[in-house]
């Protein structure tokens, strides 16, 4: 009777993985549309793996700068400055996961050497040229996808005001000419 669990424990395990392995792969292939939309490039990957404490700490950045950026907000457990635009945010929680060495940096910098604002102010100046494409892209998809909600809105409303300019013509009754 053992042997017949054991095999039928087998044999749901072997079912359950081609189901598993669809799902993962479709987590992966999400993951990296995401990655992909936000910028996170094996080209940028690279870049970022080259900074160093001393790119942070010697980057040339104006007082005036600082002062303005307190809120902060928590996300997929890491911080993340309420500074940064929604694309921003993504991206930095997206590349705080796929590149340890960044995470490892901002670390070692944020709060000791820099504030949370400065580091992202420095981190998106120094990869500026890799991912302002994405950041322009996601702008543009945006401002599109606010008209069309707009162009949607009034057509809906002009739908209406027809409707009822229909309706009104229907009650109205033309009188009739004089009998003669």
């Amino acid at each position: 009777m053992d042997w017949l669990r054991s095999s039928f424990s087998r044999s749901s395990r072997n079912s359950k993985t081609p189901n598993t392995q669809t799902q993962s792969n479709s987590k992966l292939q999400d993951q990296q549309r995401e990655e992909s939309v936000y910028g996170i490039t094996e080209e940028l990957i690279n870049h970022v793996k080259s900074f160093t404490v001393d790119t942070f700490k010697n980057f040339p950045l104006k007082d005036e700068d600082e002062g303005s950026y307190w809120e902060e907000t928590q996300s997929s457990s890491s911080k993340v400055r309420k500074d940064l635009s929604d694309w921003q945010e993504r991206h930095a929680i997206l590349v705080l996961s796929r590149v340890k060495e960044i995470s490892q940096l901002r670390y070692a910098l944020c709060p000791r050497h820099l504030k949370e604002n400065q580091f992202w102010k420095i981190y998106f100046k120094l990869t500026r040229s890799h991912v302002l494409e994405y950041e322009l892209r996601h702008i543009k998809h945006e401002k599109l996808k606010r008209m069309a909600m707009e162009d949607e809105k009034s057509s809906v409303n002009n739908s209406y005001e027809v409707e009822m300019a229909e309706a009104k013509d229907i009650n109205f009754v033309e009188p009739l000419p004089p009998a003669e």
